[in-house]
């Protein structure tokens, strides 16, 4: 074979073959806030960032949106959203996000309670305070997902 065909054959095979090796796009998050929460858009441009198409809605209250989605007020803060068929509350980090979509664990979703300075969206410069995210089962019961340590 010569290095001609040899080179043709190669880049068909690439050709046909890189869209199966291609990532599968994010899918949306839809994210339910106060119009006047400057720390939920934050979150949002996060999420952004690390590839999420993002949808907002508007509500004046969140703790409607958690009631509707079995979230219970233990694990409240600023804004609620949802993706892939879980729920996240609070400022969950991107990474934790695509972990939980990669692992599909049978669970409610994730949640960062209150809102925590170092979570993204929450960043004060020059402080790095400790957190954990949680993985929320059906039952309504936690358990670290990740924890953040203080710097």
């Amino acid at each position: 074979m010569s290095r001609r065909h040899a080179l043709s054959a190669l880049v068909s095979m690439l050709v046909w073959t890189a869209p199966a090796f291609a990532a599968a796009p994010m899918p949306q998050v839809d994210v339910f806030k106060s119009p006047y929460c400057g720390c939920c858009g934050a979150w949002v441009e996060h999420m952004k960032a690390a590839g999420f198409v993002v949808k907002v809605t508007e509500v004046t209250d969140t703790t409607a949106t958690r009631k509707r989605l079995g979230l219970s007020d233990a694990y409240g803060s600023c804004h609620t959203a949802t993706v892939g068929g879980y729920v996240l509350e609070g400022h969950v980090p991107a990474a934790e996000v695509k972990r939980l979509l990669a692992g599909r664990p049978a669970a409610l979703g994730l949640a960062v309670p209150g809102m925590p300075p170092s979570a993204p969206g929450m960043e004060v410069p020059g402080r790095k305070d400790a957190y954990e995210v949680l993985l929320i089962d059906k039952q309504g019961k936690s358990s670290a997902f990740a924890n953040y340590p203080k710097a």
